[in-house]
């Protein structure tokens, strides 16, 4: 029987209702002929009560106690759906990760996965059993609990995956699949019925909430298809793929808005080679992610380097920052948070023009000033106003017509 791996966030499984529902999804797959292996995700917002939680007691927690306090939320949601299927009069059994053997680095709250030892899994599949596994947490080689960073469980499924050479692996979230933006902002939004592993990998760095980032690196590394789907209901879904020609006809697949950036800039920085090579290997040193960074020179011997993290990361740069910056001689330092990141994604725009040119126009028509750009070969991203990010959104959004039918079929331009 070929292996499929389903993957269920928190939102699926947030009351005993959904709980249910899920459980009786997943014996009805199960049922069809199927070996398989279900991710969950903490119940609802477990995760962010617990942050909430720690962040009344102190602002800068040990990342190790957090990753200890955090992996207990889906430690919480394995049992209680592995319960739940075996009220139904099917057998399932749950692990945590560290017992499926999920190896990560040293690295707490944001841990890379090294290794996964699949021997226990496949001998409860043996067993007959539906593998309920934990997402979002895996151990090191020194025994410590650790946790793969937000949306981590996606990544813990597609492994998964991959390592059990599975037919596919179907991430079962709230919503119909991928769709061209987030409806909550742009309620006109339509599904993607298959999109790239590229396409989709700059949507998920850019802010679209459907798919972790990281999970689909490994997909499409090891060409593991994915299916993003309803849980609630019946839904087509949208595959996630590897390129095809025909993708091209689609010049701009979908719209992403990312509000959880904030920008540093460094001012009056010495002009000369090595400077800015000290100033992100110290954040590198931090295990602080950078994303967009803008230099701006001048006729004199100084520069300007403005450069974007996470918010939640801002606490931790800023000292790393400022030690820097005095050790280079720069003048001042100043920081934003008050931004948003406005991107277009799309592969057809390698071969199709005018894409930057259209959506500049779109923003300036809305008297929407852009503060940093930046491009790739197959997106455009524009850091604006944060007030100004949902607006941004809705209109280029509209601009490059994705408020049609559901893409996958060839478009007319």
């Amino acid at each position: 029987m070929a292996v499929i791996v389903q993957k269920y966030g928190g939102s699926s499984v947030a009351n005993v209702e959904r709980i249910k529902h899920v459980a009786k999804r997943i014996v009805k797959t199960k049922k069809a002929g199927h070996q398989l292996v279900v991710v969950v995700s903490a119940l609802g917002d477990t995760t962010d009560e617990l942050i909430e939680l720690v962040y009344q007691i102190t602002k800068t927690p040990s990342e190790r106690e957090m990753d200890m306090l955090l992996s207990t939320g889906e430690q919480v949601s394995v049992a209680i759906l592995a319960i739940a299927i075996q009220e139904l009069g099917v057998k399932a059994m749950s692990f945590t990760g560290p017992q499926v053997g999920i190896l990560t680095d040293k690295f707490h709250t944001k841990a890379r996965i090294l290794d996964i030892n699949n021997k226990r899994i496949k001998e409860a599949l043996r067993e007959g059993n539906v593998v309920i596994v934990a997402g979002f947490q895996g151990k090191t080689k020194t025994e410590e609990i650790t946790t793969l960073g937000r949306g981590g469980s996606d990544l813990t499924a597609v492994a998964l995956a991959k390592s059990l050479k599975a037919r596919y692996c179907e991430i079962c979230t709230d919503v119909d699949g991928v769709l061209t933006a987030d409806p909550r902002i742009v309620p006109e939004a339509r599904l993607i019925e298959k999109i790239s592993y590229d396409e989709i990998l700059e949507l998920a760095s850019l802010g679209a909430k459907v798919m972790h980032s990281r999970s689909v690196e490994v997909g499409k590394k090891f060409n593991v298809p994915i299916y993003v789907r309803n849980s609630m209901r019946e839904s087509k879904g949208t595959l996630i793929t590897k390129e095809t020609k025909k993708m091209e006809d689609i010049v701009v697949s979908g719209v992403a808005l990312a509000e959880d950036e904030a920008k540093i800039t460094i001012f009056n920085v010495p002009d000369r080679p090595g400077i800015a090579a000290k100033i992100f290997a110290k954040l590198a040193q931090a295990n602080i992610n950078v994303d967009m960074i803008i230099q701006n020179k001048t006729q004199t011997n100084i520069t300007d380097i403005s450069f974007t993290v996470f918010k939640s990361e801002l606490t931790r740069s800023l000292p790393v920052v400022k030690k820097v910056a005095k050790e280079i001689g720069a003048k001042q330092i100043l920081c934003d948070q008050n931004i948003a990141k406005v991107s277009v994604v799309g592969i057809g725009m390698r071969a199709h023009s005018g894409i930057a040119a259209k959506m500049f126009e779109t923003l300036a028509k809305r008297k929407i000033n852009i503060d940093m750009i930046s491009t790739s070969e197959i997106k455009i991203s524009c850091v604006v106003a944060g007030d100004k990010g949902k607006a941004a959104l809705r209109a280029v959004h509209q601009a490059f017509g994705l408020s049609g039918k559901s893409l996958g079929k060839k478009r007319k331009k």
